[in-house]
């Protein structure tokens, strides 16, 4: 897997393997028509859940919280949660290593910010606290896995837990080695571009960037008010909240990923654990960050009722509806938004997914909204490389403007947009997203 053009995760290999079909590739792709979906893998593996949902998949409990003890909180995007179970994993000595994305320590030389690493111990493990919005792989984890005995655990997205599901169903090494699995809830996937346009908007250039945080945490600032911040290699620092970025409105689309267009699976549902940001009040104004958790396995369930009991967490019962509240924009897209894509006229492959085409009934404002973030995912690639081409970040930034401006005048009714969609009965509902 390399970074392509687009800065997005690609395969590499021979073009007659590109080109022709491979059977195991096939079983194990976590988009492939051919392998088993998240309710496949669910009732294989959380067969005894106490708890079904449409939405949520199979699971224990649900709670809502964050860690009480230690700098787990303080350090990370959300509650600290996640780096709280998977330093419990090791504590307990339930796994050896954990599996996780860090920093890149030479971004230049490597190409890359980020990249998936191995953590022994409770130093190496905070070292990948944060969230990463950028394209990373996990081949290379996988093989230091296969090559080295011991229990692991292994942190992803959605769409890598259920494709490290799947390998193991073809890799008894794997199978045998992989003990626990940690998601995290997704939107969808960034290219590495986003964090370059982040550098433009902060009269960087990308190749003086050493660390990026997307996410930096202020006690008195909401939750949800976004403030990315570059390190340069000069040890100097730049600073911007997400809303003055030309791309910083996360749900219209810009530099996602085209596969994640076609996902269906938001919290995580063939993992053990799940993780997502509480985005509901009052907890989306705390500044401090609070997490929402889906429990599927009694062994981790287990394990959090102890670190409750320790009060060296705080977490609350919550029920489905609370959950599927703090990301109900997620749901949208990738329930109600995916069944009209799918009814889409579409070339060669086409994707099987859990719900049917056109099985939502979309107003005409919904649809628009669902069209427009569909074409700035595609074009914001194509025309953030033109402008790197031409040495014109003017170029993308005069475009992104007027592609934001149109999209939210359809998805919020702000603007001269706003008042000519209003006209149109296409005024936007979309504040919640």
């Amino acid at each position: 897997m390399e970074l392509d053009r687009y800065g997005q995760m690609k395969p590499t290999a021979p073009r007659t393997w590109l080109q022709g079909r491979d059977e195991e590739f096939a079983r194990i792709c976590p988009f492939s028509p051919e392998a088993r979906d998240e309710d496949e893998l669910a009732a294989q593996y959380f067969f005894r859940a106490k708890n079904r949902h449409p939405l949520l998949g199979r699971f224990e409990a649900a709670f809502v919280g964050h860690v009480e003890e230690g700098e787990y909180r303080s350090n990370g995007s959300s509650g600290g949660m996640v780096t709280w179970v998977a330093a419990e994993l090791l504590r307990q000595g339930l796994v050896d290593c954990v599996a996780h994305v860090k920093e890149s320590d030479d971004p230049q030389s490597e190409g890359r910010l980020f990249h998936y690493s191995l953590s022994r111990n409770l130093q190496e493990l905070q070292a990948g606290a944060k969230s990463r919005y950028y394209p990373v792989e996990l081949s290379g984890a996988l093989q230091s896995i296969r090559e080295a005995p011991g229990r692991y655990a292994v942190v992803g997205i959605p769409c890598f837990i259920k494709a490290v599901r799947l390998a193991c169903a073809d890799d008894p090494i794997l199978k045998e080695r992989i003990a626990f699995t940690l998601g995290l809830f997704c939107g969808h996937m960034k290219s590495a571009r986003m964090a370059e346009s982040f550098a433009w908007q902060m009269g960087q250039d990308i190749r003086q960037v050493k660390r990026l945080d997307y996410r930096k945490k202020a006690p008195d600032r909401p939750a949800n008010w976004y403030r990315a911040e570059l390190t340069l290699e000069n040890g100097e620092t730049r600073a911007r909240d997400w809303w003055h970025l030309v791309d910083g409105d996360w749900g219209s689309g810009f530099f996602q990923n085209p596969a994640c267009n076609f996902c269906d699976d938001v919290v995580a549902e063939t993992a053990d654990i799940a993780f997502g940001d509480a985005w509901k009040e009052p907890y989306s104004s705390d500044g401090r960050g609070t997490n929402v958790v889906i429990v599927r396995s009694k062994v981790l369930l287990d394990a959090v009722h102890a670190g409750i009991d320790e009060k060296r967490i705080a977490l609350s019962y919550v029920d489905s509806d609370f959950v599927v509240a703090t990301q109900a924009a997620g749901f949208r897209q990738r329930r109600e938004g995916l069944s009209f894509r799918l009814s889409w006229p579409r070339m060669g492959m086409r994707p099987r997914k859990r719900l049917r085409a056109g099985s939502h009934g979309l107003s005409r404002q919904r649809m628009a909204v669902y069209i427009m973030r569909y074409g700035i995912s595609f074009w914001s690639h194509r025309v953030f490389s033109v402008a790197n081409l031409l040495h014109c970040p003017r170029l993308y930034m005069l475009w992104a403007r007027a592609a934001l401006a149109c999209y939210q005048g359809v998805a919020y009714s702000r603007g001269p947009i706003g008042r000519i969609a209003q006209s149109l009965g296409l005024s936007g509902s979309e504040g919640r997203s």
